[in-house]
């Protein structure tokens, strides 16, 4: 008797070529030309960067927009998620949508100028809507402020020695006098803020957010040692703010927070979130796959398909398709990854729980057309899949 296959398709972004979204649309279409009796149920994912609110949205989240300040201090409009249940409401924020590199182009002077602010407003806008839970995805930021903007939009006062605002960016950050907490709304205390990410990294030092993640965000070899000094500096004045205002237990919380994995994320921003608003941090697929319900979809389940744009040695760092693979695997599921172009031998790609790998480049050995026409050619890999579906049990 012909058991119906349950095939699982969780991808992430092909990037430059194809959100999650589409990835898993595109596999269904090539899979179900070769095997229609197969049940398939998608279930897009991201790790709590660029397509973290598409993965929400897909799993029953409300879309929300924003018009917010951008890195540079222009408006943008982002996007948000919230979602209500019968005990709480949850909310999904994603930095990249307000403060993301994405939105401009890297130098030397926006890496001194680029602000966390539109992500402040961001969760300011979640916590107005009712938020009790609030994730806050943290990959692909442009700021190196330490996540001052984002305190400044959550209403802290960031001052110079005269008593007048400094201006935003981390390049600023130097002329910081005194931090005034006073005016952080009250209900943040009571509001869970859970840090969607896989940097681990401090705040400070040789594994610093300036010294690791500054040069991609434009800044120079000149400028390190200044960011570096300059975050130092912030989270002493944060610090004096919280003992000032909060006690001295508020204080030790700011010092501890500045060496927690995860404190260097987004420029600090990390920092500042554990520092006054207790956010905890987690690996981002490990929340996405809480948000979207993966062990549900696990149910019954034959195969399950995942991957992304590039499988290489940051995919085995904990990105979303070893996570994936990881809880596939607990549940004794074969888990095929499909991406774009694979750079992991066959020993890491077993040993990252991939069963098999399917690349593009397998279809199109041209990289520019391979991700031009992602799509086409992802439909080609799904029917290829659905045919050793039909030959063999998986």
């Amino acid at each position: 008797m012909n058991i119906q296959p349950v095939v699982v398709i969780a991808p992430d972004k092909f990037k430059g070529s194809a959100t999650a979204k589409e990835v898993a649309a595109a596999l269904t279409r090539g899979l179900r030309s070769a095997t229609s009796s197969a049940e398939v149920r998608c279930v897009p994912v991201a790790d709590g960067g660029e397509g973290t609110i598409d993965a929400a949205v897909a799993a029953g989240f409300t879309q929300q927009t924003a018009l917010v300040t951008g890195p540079l201090g222009r408006p943008v409009e982002a996007r948000w998620a919230i979602k209500h249940s019968s005990d709480r409401t949850d909310a999904v924020v994603e930095l990249a949508q307000a403060s993301g590199i994405e939105l401009l182009e890297p130098t030397r002077s926006t890496g001194a100028t680029a602000t966390s602010r539109g992500t402040g407003e961001l969760l300011q806008a979640a916590l107005e809507a009712g938020a009790t839970r609030i994730v806050l995805g943290l990959g692909g930021s442009a700021c190196t402020d330490g996540g001052a903007g984002m305190l400044a939009a959550l209403g802290a006062k960031l001052l110079d020695q005269n008593g007048i605002t400094v201006a935003d960016g981390g390049g600023s950050l130097h002329k910081l006098h005194r931090i005034e907490l006073t005016d952080i709304d009250p209900r943040w205390a009571h509001t869970e803020v859970i840090l969607a990410s896989d940097v681990d990294n401090p705040l400070l030092g040789i594994d610093g957010a300036a010294r690791v993640f500054g040069p991609q965000k434009g800044l120079s070899d000149d400028d390190i040692a200044g960011f570096d000094t300059s975050l130092g500096h912030f989270a002493e004045r944060l610090r004096d703010a919280a003992a000032q205002t909060f006690g001295r237990e508020a204080a030790q919380s700011v010092t501890d927070a500045i060496t927690k994995p995860g404190a260097g994320a987004a420029g600090g921003t990390g920092f500042a979130a554990m520092a006054v608003l207790g956010a905890k941090r987690r690996r981002g697929i490990d929340v996405i796959l809480d948000i979207v319900d993966f062990a549900s979809a696990l149910t019954d389940a034959t195969l399950v398909i995942t991957g992304e744009g590039s499988l290489d040695v940051q995919t085995l760092q904990g990105k979303a398709p070893v996570g994936i693979a990881q809880v596939a695997n607990q549940h004794q599921i074969p888990v095929f990854a499909v991406c774009g172009r694979s750079l992991l031998s066959d020993r890491q790609a077993a040993g990252a729980g991939f069963d098999r790998v399917f690349a593009l480049t397998e279809l199109e050995s041209d990289p520019e057309v391979s991700m031009r026409e992602a799509q086409d050619l992802l439909v080609r890999l799904g029917a290829r899949i659905g045919n050793i579906l039909l030959a063999h049990s998986v």
